[in-house]
């Protein structure tokens, strides 16, 4: 099965589990995300891979009109119903690729992705998409977990991650975002990072992840070296925690 319709596959089954989790609903990043749209005068916004909706929802409570865009239809239809119980008529959606985006060029103001990016089969061609239909003087602000730069704790986070979940691809290391933004036409970006725990159960749970890989996930946590655990900040039931970040960019003169 091709990447695309792996990733289709496996949200698009999990959908309602998004809406309702914490680590994705709640946030001090959503606040954030809400704050730019007064200051910086947000029109028209583009949540890429928007999942349950929740970066859209925050975007669209503050004003803006946003265009929710995913791969996995049935995570549309659960923003689209949650948007009209929110009483959110700035929120409409739209399915697709991230690599092909079907937008005029220089269409928004502002483009953010959360928790997303790490299922990009093809980073590089996003982001000139993503170039190519931000306005010259727009924002983008990318969400996501990023891997420590250190490589044995790399390796540890890529492995349980994909051990999980079948659609991910790779959790950037922060020097690997920079050079990414820098190739697609963007500026070096301000970037922020936090930790965010995992717990265990509801982890695995959110994914459906099949028991023998929950069973090798555990494995590689318990046995993996001291520095990557406690790097990781592993926990007796397995819970951990992995490094998030926020960075902000623009378009860099041409």
């Amino acid at each position: 099965m091709k990447q695309d319709a792996l990733t289709a596959q496996q949200f698009g089954t999990t959908a309602a589990a998004y809406l309702s989790s914490a680590v994705h609903a709640q946030g001090a990043d959503l606040r954030r995300l809400g704050a730019l749209v007064p200051s910086l005068q947000i029109g028209k916004a583009l949540d890429l891979g928007c999942g349950a909706g929740h970066a859209s929802f925050a975007l669209a409570a503050a004003g803006a009109q946003v265009t929710a865009f995913d791969l996995a239809a049935p995570m549309l239809d659960v923003v689209a119903r949650e948007a009209a119980v929110r009483q959110l008529s700035g929120v409409q959606t739209r399915q697709g690729s991230v690599g092909a985006l079907q937008f005029a060029d220089a269409s928004f103001d502002l483009v953010v992705t959360r928790f997303s990016a790490h299922h990009w089969l093809d980073v590089p061609t996003a982001l000139r998409e993503v170039r190519r239909v931000l306005k010259p003087r727009g924002t983008l602000v990318v969400i996501d977990v990023v891997a420590p730069e250190t490589p044995l704790c790399d390796t540890v986070l890529q492995t349980v991650e994909i051990l999980r979940d079948a659609s991910h691809v790779r959790d950037y290391r922060l020097s690997e975002w920079g050079d990414l933004l820098r190739q697609a036409g963007f500026a070096a970006p301000q970037s922020d990072t936090w930790a965010l725990t995992m717990e265990f159960a509801s982890w695995v749970a959110r994914m459906r992840t099949p028991e023998l890989r929950v069973q090798a996930i555990r494995a590689v946590l318990a046995q993996a070296p001291q520095e990557a655990r406690e790097a990781m900040r592993v926990q007796p039931d397995g819970s951990f925690d992995l490094p998030v970040a926020w960075m902000q960019t623009q378009p860099s003169a041409a």
